[in-house]
């Protein structure tokens, strides 16, 4: 099965977008990462569960972690490129409209 194209080439003058938007993601090496934080448990969670969806739609899947309880951390690298794509790009463009939704 074919790599998807989005997970073979970065733009970088989107990723340098993204990273000057003032929406918090930042580059940690080969990766895209973001905290968020919630007014408890349960927002976090829900939170949690939206950026599941969206990553089964876009077959992108970040790694998801819940800190303190109320805290979530995504970290996006495309795996099968061994860094950032597209598709780390655009996954984070889309959590971002999630955050309140």
């Amino acid at each position: 099965m074919p790599i998807p194209e989005n997970e073979t080439r970065l733009d970088q003058a989107a990723l340098a977008s993204l990273l000057a938007s003032g929406t918090g993601w930042t580059r940690v090496g080969e990766a895209l990462m973001k905290t968020f934080t919630f007014k408890g448990f349960k927002g976090a969670m829900a939170f949690v569960n939206r950026v599941a969806e969206a990553a089964n739609t876009a077959n992108h899947h970040p790694d998801i972690h819940l800190e303190a309880y109320k805290t979530v951390r995504i970290v996006l690298t495309t795996h099968v490129a061994h860094g950032l794509t597209d598709a780390d790009v655009d996954l984070a463009r889309r959590i971002n409209s999630l955050e309140t939704t």
